[in-house]
């Protein structure tokens, strides 16, 4: 039975995507499917793209991904990242969809970054039910012709999942940005050996630990701004505006 992986939000922290990719493997799956912000925030932005372009199957385009190749965004934070990157990856970032559909068995699902608007309508896990089941309407942003029943997503850094009246939504939290606990996150999905189609595909959330303190020294290493941010970010799992 085919087992797919769901990643997102990376954010350049390799020493997290490295151990996440390790767990990965050791568990069998089938696909690999990310949902974007390969970069930004952490210090490897390319190597993350490398090493995604190399594993995953399915990447999506996230809202980083999208500010890193927007020439018009000149802040101090996305010109380093950017500067690391070259143009090959840039372009590759540049040509990335913007959501996936497919079906596990005879289940319908939906993977985009953040929401059926677009990448820059952030969705949390205390947003309303009107606002969770919009999630699954057609868009101009996602087209009209496929109808999800499930529907997984990233952007928040958080994982939740809710069963909402014959439809599953759901968010794979982030490999390298974590920001509930400090530990990365991602999903399995596998088709429900019940074969029942009013059922939803098995969903588990992954929890994986690596070394925090290691990929911190080599954040402070590179000299890249927003260090101490990043820093508090990966240590308390707390977000930096907060």
């Amino acid at each position: 039975m085919k087992q797919y992986a769901v990643i997102s939000d990376i954010h350049g922290n390799v020493t997290a995507l490295k151990a996440v990719l390790q767990d990965i493997r050791q568990r069998g799956i089938d696909e690999i499917l990310c949902l974007g912000d390969l970069v930004g925030k952490g210090p490897n932005s390319a190597e993350a793209v490398d090493i995604c372009r190399e594993a995953c199957s399915v990447i999506i385009q996230g809202n980083w991904d999208e500010n890193i190749v927007n020439e018009d965004i000149q802040l101090e934070e996305v010109l380093w990242h950017r500067s690391q990157l070259g143009e090959t990856r840039l372009t590759f970032l540049k040509t990335l969809p913007f959501l996936y559909d497919f079906n596990i068995g005879e289940t319908p699902v939906r993977l985009f970054h953040a929401s059926q608007l677009g990448n820059r309508t952030r969705v949390f896990m205390n947003d309303s039910y009107e606002k969770h089941i919009a999630m699954f309407e057609s868009t101009v942003f996602t087209g009209n012709h496929f109808i999800p029943k499930v529907v997984g997503y990233g952007d928040i850094h958080s994982v939740f999942m809710k069963n909402m009246r014959g439809k599953m939504l759901f968010n794979a939290g982030s490999v390298g940005n974590p920001l509930d606990i400090n530990q990365s996150s991602y999903v399995i999905l596998r088709e429900n050996p019940s074969n029942n189609t009013e059922d939803f595909p098995d969903l588990s959330f992954i929890r994986v630990a690596y070394d925090i303190e290691e990929e911190l020294r080599i954040a402070k290493r590179t000299g890249m701004p927003g260090f101490s941010e990043y820093q508090q970010e990966l240590r308390t799992a707390r977000y930096r505006g907060r």
